[in-house]
């Protein structure tokens, strides 16, 4: 059987420059297994795969695999699934906004002027990072004490760790371990000097099956994550623009917003890049 699929530029700044997801349409017939052997073998950071909705109020439904598991909720994919779906025809019940359902529930995505933003999904997990967990992430990004200003869990799907640098250029100085003995996904965040195009710096690591570490270009829900910690700190102020992807040579951008109600908007822009069919 054919499956048609499109491969999605998300985040980016420049073209080819931001985070690539490859996005299977009419994935209802797929099972898991065939899922995740597709997302393996393309090997991107994740791949979704969209189904007709289950709950009334959804869209459409998305799940979002990694080259080993499944995930609830990631942004990029939000984003890209989005627009991936839209590109196929696919049209809201709801004016300019999009309800995904996925396995973190169901997140509301609105359309801009050129670009499509998710409403970031409350924190299942919040507050400092201590003792032997804080030690484990310092150690990882080969961090003394004194050498960060804050750190806490953002988690909203994927278990972030954020760390608050000093500024962009302590975010782009570092080199963290290459292997991981501890499963990580850390993000980490410093403001950008006076006169840049952006607010912050963001870079964000998780480690993969085997304990080998991996930079990802741009990443949607650690920067909801970032956003929703740094606003109630104080420390960051909607709308605000931060960057990522640097040290990977890309040339990412999300664009945080907040909105009258207080909820935090998670932007980017999208671009389908190439479109084709899996025979399986």
């Amino acid at each position: 059987m054919a499956y048609p699929f499109q491969l999605v530029d998300v985040f980016f700044q420049t073209p080819l420059r931001g985070n690539p997801l490859a996005v299977v349409l009419d994935a209802d017939g797929m099972d898991d297994a065939e899922m995740l052997a597709i997302a393996r073998w393309l090997n991107f950071s994740e791949t979704t795969f969209l189904l007709k909705a289950m709950r009334a109020e959804a869209d459409y439904r998305v799940r979002i695999f990694t080259p080993s598991h499944e995930l609830p909720f990631a942004g990029h994919p939000t984003l890209g699934s989005c627009h991936a779906w839209m590109e196929d025809g696919g049209q809201p019940r709801r004016g300019l906004t999009i309800v995904q359902e996925c396995a973190a529930g169901l997140i509301e995505i609105e359309q801009g002027a050129n670009m499509l933003a998710f409403a970031a999904p409350p924190l299942t997990r919040s507050g400092p990072v201590e003792g032997a967990e804080q030690m484990q992430v310092a150690a990882f990004l080969g961090l003394r004490r004194g050498d960060w200003l804050a750190m806490e869990w953002v988690a909203n799907g994927p278990q972030w760790i954020g760390v608050l640098l000093p500024d962009a250029a302590a975010v782009r100085a570092l080199q963290p371990a290459r292997q991981s003995p501890h499963p990580i996904t850390i993000g980490v965040i410093g403001a950008q000097a006076s006169g840049s195009d952006s607010q912050f710096e963001v870079r964000a690591f998780f480690s993969d099956a085997q304990g080998g570490v991996v930079e990802d270009p741009v990443t949607g829900s650690l920067n909801a994550g970032l956003a929703q910690w740094l606003t109630r700190s104080g420390i960051a102020h909607p709308p605000y623009v931060a960057a990522q992807g640097s040290c990977l040579q890309r040339d990412g951008r999300v664009f945080v917003r907040k909105g009258e109600d207080g909820q935090l908007w998670i932007g980017g822009r999208t671009r389908t890049l190439s479109s084709g069919r899996f025979h399986l």
